[in-house]
This record gives C-alpha cells, sequence and structure tokens, in this order.
C-alpha cells in the first residue's frame, strides 16, 4: 500500500509556485519540497490544513491511497 501525494497536481492547477505556498503555510521551501516529492513519512493535520486552505481544496485531493501491485 502506498499514499501517494498530488501536491504538484494542486499547485499546477492553482497556478501557485513552491515559493509562493510555502509562504503562505508558513513552512520552508525545503519541507513542503519533501512533501510534494512524496518523500515526507508523515505530515501535522495543521499543514494539510493550512494548505487546503491555500488551494482551495479537500485533503483527498491532495492525498491517494494506491494499493500496491
Amino acid at each position: 500500500m502506498a499514499i501517494v501525494v498530488n501536491l504538484d497536481v494542486m499547485m499546477a492547477k492553482r497556478k501557485v509556485s513552491l515559493q509562493e505556498l510555502s509562504s503562505r503555510v508558513g513552512i520552508t521551501n525545503a519541507n513542503l519540497s519533501i512533501l510534494k516529492t512524496s518523500k515526507a513519512k508523515a505530515i501535522r493535520f495543521s499543514t494539510l490544513e493550512a494548505i487546503c486552505r491555500e488551494l482551495h481544496c479537500q485533503p483527498g485531493d491532495i492525498l491517494e491511497y494506491s494499493e500496491d501491485d
């Protein structure tokens, strides 16, 4: 099982850059980049809430469950 992070897709749909989103959300570019590239092991609900607020989306638009084959 794997959790797929679609943050880059949502950022592209909303035409928001990594730098812009990180400043709006209040986390570093490096930490946001780790999340965006699916290398993060965890995410705080407060961070997820802030990202969803800034991108006007739902958590399910960013996180997706995919079964391994």
